[in-house]
């Protein structure tokens, strides 16, 4: 594999300002749900291009910005209107809109003559290219996409950096955020100018395909990572920056493996990050399938030890005893597990668990609870029924969904709400069928 960093370090350079560029903005569609507008204005930034060329008769990409900022506006604009009037929902109108500007742009590219506006190089980039125009620097010379690039990315943080605040408060509440005095409309439309305008930037190195990936991929990535918005912008970077580098590098190696020339770069960068996405969906720490696999488990093994527990308490309070004698209460395995419907070696496995925290002791078949034990059981028992006493009186709920709706909820109670669910109606000593309401968690007596 041949490499000169005269061509592919600058191409790689053009590629991860690119992906930075789009991934500032890209978050906030990503969070707003709006990532088909991110497809449509990366679409519908054509007409814009090819008006501003017909206007000015240049096209130079601060002439193309201008052009492209307003079609960013008018599109959002656009479809605000269509929406409205004809009474569809969102997603139509976006697609009726960029789909009507993509094919107006195509239409008026094809017929401006003797300018190197090619539609292809519009759709797929030119990243192998960007070295045959270059500009002095101080520091020698460099390519004008990548100053250009390096521009729009500089602005993109800016806003996003300027405007963090507001961002932050109208992408996750934009009803709060307008009732405090932010311009939510304003930030809707700057939001589509610095997407557009990030197209028409990217278009002549990198192409359409890449501006769209970057604009959606990293982000969608980055979210199934983190839940927090700081960590969101900066996973995103690192993601489009480690796309870029390993795109170029497998557009260059990859085909050569099979006999092939080198692959187009932009498009390779494009699925090396719908490859990252795809291994995030299952392995994301956040959002992952795998990682919601196994809370999912860890759920379910914590909800039956905790049903194991409220059997044991009850099993004991049956007894009817002032005196808690462990050994006396004791439950075997194949009756837990057929109060409760489970396998024996799913109750066998839960058992251990408590054991581990010393919650209930016991060996072979035979188990009991431990004071400790008892205590936890008795917290959950109490929350049971002060559930079932809150239902019964605010909402009149039925006997036969009493029960199952208060064990359902029981296990996701905290102290605090626990502690409130005591206090209504004068603290309740009682549940609806008559069962006394355990105190909490006062260690039994025992001998």
């Amino acid at each position: 594999m041949w490499w000169a960093w005269q061509v592919d370090g600058w191409m790689i350079v053009a590629s991860i300002l690119c992906g930075i560029a789009c991934a500032l903005v890209g978050n906030f569609l990503v969070l707003r749900k709006l990532s088909l507008i991110g497809d449509a204005l990366s679409h519908a930034v054509l007409p814009g291009i090819a008006a501003s060329f017909l206007l000015f008769g240049s096209r130079s990409p601060w002439v193309s910005l201008l052009g492209a900022g307003a079609i960013g506006v008018l599109s959002v604009w656009l479809i605000e209107v269509v929406r409205g009037l004809g009474r569809i929902e969102e997603s139509a109108a976006i697609g009726v809109v960029f789909t009507a500007m993509f094919a107006l742009g195509i239409v008026m590219i094809s017929r401006i003559e003797h300018v190197d506006l090619d539609p292809s190089c519009v759709l797929y980039g030119n990243l192998e290219t960007i070295v045959l125009d270059t500009a002095s620097t101080p520091f020698g010379e460099v390519p004008r996409v990548v100053l250009e690039l390096g521009c729009i990315c500089l602005f993109n943080a800016l806003c996003v950096v300027v405007f963090w605040k507001w961002w932050m408060l109208s992408t996750f509440d934009a009803t709060l955020a307008q009732a405090q005095g932010v311009p939510v409309r304003f930030l809707s439309y700057l939001l589509a100018a610095l997407v557009a305008m990030t197209c028409v930037v990217s278009f002549r190195a990198v192409g359409n395909i890449m501006v769209v990936a970057m604009l959606i991929v990293p982000s969608s990535v980055a979210w199934l990572l983190t839940d927090r918005l700081g960590s969101m912008v900066v996973w995103s970077l690192l993601i489009a920056a480690f796309s870029s580098v390993l795109g170029h590098g497998m557009a260059m190696g990859l085909p050569h493996l099979f006999g092939f020339k080198s692959a187009n770069s932009a498009a390779m960068v494009a699925v090396v990050s719908g490859c990252l996405l795809v291994v995030a969906i299952f392995l994301g720490t956040k959002r992952g399938l795998l990682w919601r696999w196994m809370h999912q488990r860890k759920m379910i093994k914590r909800i039956l030890a905790e049903d194991i527990l409220a059997l044991f308490y009850r099993h004991v309070e049956a007894k009817r005893t002032e005196v808690f004698e462990s050994a006396e209460h004791a439950l075997s395995v194949d009756r837990i597990a057929e109060k409760l419907q489970q396998t024996r070696t799913t109750v066998q496995a839960a058992l251990s668990d408590l054991a581990r925290k010393k919650w209930v002791s016991g060996s072979g078949s035979d188990w009991y609870l431990t004071q400790g034990g008892y205590q936890q059981a008795q917290v959950l028992v109490r929350t049971h029924r002060l559930w079932e006493h809150y239902l019964r009186e605010e909402t009149g709920i039925s006997d036969p969904r009493l029960h199952a709706t208060a064990e359902s909820l029981e296990h996701y109670t905290s102290s605090e709400l626990r502690e409130s669910l005591g206090q209504v109606n004068g603290g309740p000593t009682v549940d609806p069928h008559g069962k006394a309401i355990p105190p909490e968690s006062i260690a039994p007596k025992g001998r």
